[in-house]
C-alpha cells in the first residue's frame, strides 16, 4: 500500500491544523453556517438531523493493521463504538461532536488517514474490487492505478467545486465487483489477443434516484493513457 512522504504527511498535518482554526472561529460565532459548511463539506463532515457524520477516506478500500486499530480507538474515544463501511471503501462516523472532530482528524492523521474529499462536489474516493490482490480471476492488481489517480485528482483545482460529487471505479477482474458501469468513469482492465493490458472506459453510470448504467466511450485503450 501507499506509504506518505514528509511532503504528504505535512499536507496532512496543515490540513489538521487549518481545520481546528476554523472550527473554533465557528464554534466563537466568527463563522456563519453558510461559510462553515464549504470548509466542513471539505473535511468529510456532514451536519445531519441528530448528529454530525464524519467520513474517513479509505483509498480503494485498502487499510493496515496499525489503521484498522486507530479506527477501533478512535470509534471507542469519540463515537458510540462503531462505524459503517460505506459502498465507496470509505468508514463513517455517526455521532462524532462537532468540537472533537480536529482532534479525530488530528488521531488519523499519525497513521496516515485524513477525511479530505469524500464529501462535497469532488471526485471521491476511488473504489475497486474488494478482493483486490488475491481474486483468482484477476487480471491485474489495480491498485497502483487507483493509487495515481488518487494522486492526480486530490486538491486538483478543476475538481474542487464540481456541480455533483463524481465518482470513479476501477476494476482489473473478469467479474466486475467493482461494478465500474455503474460510475461517472469506470475503468475495466483486460488483455487483449497479444496479451498486451488494456483498458475498456466507461462513463455517465450513477446509482443516485435514477440509477442508469454507463456507456463506454473507448474499447480498448492503452493503459499508459489512463489519465490522458
Amino acid at each position: 500500500m501507499y506509504k506518505y512522504d514528509a511532503i504528504d504527511q505535512q499536507i496532512v498535518d496543515e490540513r489538521v491544523k487549518q481545520y481546528r482554526d476554523q472550527t473554533r472561529r465557528y464554534l466563537a460565532g466568527e463563522l456563519t453556517d453558510d461559510e462553515f459548511r464549504p470548509l466542513r463539506l471539505q473535511n468529510g463532515l456532514y451536519i445531519q438531523r441528530h448528529a454530525p457524520m464524519l467520513r474517513i477516506a479509505v483509498p480503494y478500500g485498502m487499510l493496515s493493521s496499525r489503521q484498522l486499530r486507530k479506527l477501533g480507538d478512535i470509534a471507542k474515544k469519540y463515537d458510540r463504538e462503531y462505524g459503517h463501511f460505506s459502498t465507496r471503501q470509505n468508514l463513517q462516523l455517526n455521532w462524532p461532536k462537532l468540537e472533537d472532530v480536529p482532534e479525530i482528524l488530528a488521531e488519523l492523521a499519525t497513521v496516515e488517514m485524513h477525511a479530505i474529499q469524500t464529501s462535497g462536489n469532488c471526485i471521491r474516493n476511488i473504489t475497486t474490487d474488494q478482493f483486490v490482490g488475491i481474486a483468482p480471476d484477476e487480471v491485474v492488481d489495480p491498485r497502483a492505478i487507483a493509487e495515481i489517480i488518487r494522486q492526480w485528482s486530490t486538491f486538483h483545482p478543476e475538481f474542487a467545486l464540481l456541480p455533483r460529487k463524481f465518482k470513479i471505479a476501477v476494476s482489473g477482474t473478469k467479474e466486475d465487483r467493482a461494478v465500474v458501469q455503474m460510475h461517472d468513469i469506470g475503468l475495466e482492465f483486460f488483455k487483449d489477443s497479444a496479451n498486451e493490458l488494456r483498458i475498456k472506459v466507461w462513463v455517465g453510470g450513477g446509482l443516485g434516484r435514477t440509477p442508469i448504467l454507463g456507456t463506454v466511450i473507448e474499447e480498448s485503450l492503452p493503459w499508459q493513457h489512463v489519465l490522458s
